[in-house]
């Protein structure tokens, strides 16, 4: 089996994200949706919509966000939107709550290891194509963020996300299994590359490099100086490749993420992606 390439460049600014999505040769069909994190209130880090900007103006791209299923400035529509204006996102760009509005889209999970449903926001049917457009990073429960979890947690819905979170039980939000919620992440992610079956494309920011998420009110600051930035057709490999930066960097701040992701077990999502098929954690890394 070949292996996945993933593009890396360190030149991080906007027309930069562009020219790494034109890197992978693919045209996203239809209407895009660009998934991408909207930002917790009272976050320092997510990555701005001016950065974003020619990004998702290049694919004539729709920001796609779903709530949250914890208290916050997102886990309500109504908040939401507040939200999404609070940040800019609503003044740059077309914008679409994919959970805005009931009842959610089921996915099918028949090879699921954890979980063989996937709840996410049913306006997902309005999209040809999408754009991940992950700020990588690290994240208190998953260890990390990038790609796989924007696919999963990111695309669910506020219930989707309690589903995921408590392995398929809803009560168990804040106390299942955590390897299992690990897997079923992946098992999440899996249901939403095989509806988007070959109209996927993915780029990664390892920018503004936190042990803590963008869904965090009061983030740790960057722990790391910023890499760079990566892109690939394969999730799989564009999130090993930014696991194997963070590896690979000699910042004096590594230990820190290092021991965020490792605590969490967070390489545990990825590998779990690739026993489900949907990429590979063999890859070739080609710096441009």
């Amino acid at each position: 089996m070949a292996k996945s390439i993933v593009y890396f460049t360190r030149e991080l600014t906007p027309q930069a994200v562009v020219r790494m999505y034109e890197k992978l040769g693919i045209q996203l069909p239809g209407k895009v949706a660009v998934k991408l994190h909207s930002g917790e209130v009272g976050n320092q880090n997510y990555l701005r919509p001016e950065f974003m900007e020619p990004m998702v103006k290049h694919v004539n791209g729709t920001v796609v966000e779903c709530n949250t299923a914890y208290e916050g400035g997102r886990n309500t529509t109504e908040k939401h939107w507040k939200t999404m204006d609070l940040h800019g996102w609503s003044k740059h760009f077309t914008v679409d709550i994919l959970d805005a509005q009931g009842p959610d889209l089921v996915l099918d999970i028949p090879d699921g290891k954890k979980i063989h449903k996937n709840y996410v926001g049913k306006n997902l049917t309005n999209y040809d194509s999408m754009l991940v457009l992950s700020h990588f990073k690290g994240h208190p429960m998953g260890g990390f963020g990038g790609a796989l979890k924007q696919l999963s947690i990111g695309i669910a819905s506020s219930y989707g996300k309690q589903y995921i979170h408590g392995v398929g039980d809803m009560e168990a939000f804040w106390t299942s299994d955590h390897d299992s919620f690990l897997m079923s992440m992946a098992d999440a992610a899996s249901s939403v590359v095989k509806l988007f079956s070959g109209k996927l494309a993915y780029v990664s920011v390892l920018k503004n490099l936190s042990v803590d998420c963008d869904c965090c009110e009061v983030a740790k600051d960057p722990c790391m100086a910023d890499i760079g930035i990566l892109s690939s057709l394969d999730p799989v490999a564009i999130d090993q490749a930014g696991l194997d930066l963070i590896y690979a960097s000699d910042d004096p701040g590594k230990p820190h993420m290092i021991k965020r992701i490792e605590s969490r077990n967070g390489a545990l999502t990825v590998d779990a992606a690739a026993a489900l098929g949907i990429g590979s954690k063999e890859y070739e890394l080609i710096e441009v």
